[in-house]
């Protein structure tokens, strides 16, 4: 499998993980999946997975140490776009990202300035992160997120 079909694979897992979250009227529904080097998962999660707070990468981290040596060279797989900015929490998902010492981010919808504004792909990148926007899988986020007031599938 080339390195594009393991991504498109794994993020519509991670699109399929959003379908699992309780469904909020203030708040978009993610999934995620953090692998290793060798396309091994290592944790997945999705948003108010345990808390009516937490975020698909947030849930997904807090399942791994943080000095796991495996987060060098790992993928992080979210529907959305890393948040960098945060109404419900000090620290963002792009903060948590770069803290983990996740190399690579691969996501397929930009997140919308519905709730804050979001520059979660430009930081990552600009702190040397490679950052993937699948956004052909874009569609199947906004359905996940119709619930929401303008998102359209």
């Amino acid at each position: 499998m080339s390195a594009q079909e393991t991504d498109r694979k794994r993020l519509r897992e991670a699109i399929e993980l959003a379908a699992r979250c309780p469904v909020s009227p203030s708040a978009f529904s993610v999934g995620a999946i953090i692998t290793d080097a060798d396309d091994r998962v290592l944790a997945t999660g999705y948003s108010r997975e345990t808390d009516p707070h937490d975020h698909a990468e947030e849930s997904a981290l807090a399942k791994l140490a943080p000095d796991d040596p495996r987060l060098a060279r790992a993928t992080l797989y979210t529907s959305l776009e890393p948040c960098s900015t945060r109404a419900s929490r000090p620290v963002t998902c792009t903060r948590h990202i770069l803290d983990a010492g996740i190399p690579r981010v691969v996501f397929a919808w930009r997140e919308p300035d519905l709730f804050v504004d979001c520059e979660g792909a430009e930081t990552l990148r600009a702190a040397g992160r490679e950052v993937v926007e699948l956004d052909e899988l874009a569609h199947l986020v906004r359905a996940t997120n119709s619930h929401l007031p303008g998102i359209e599938p």
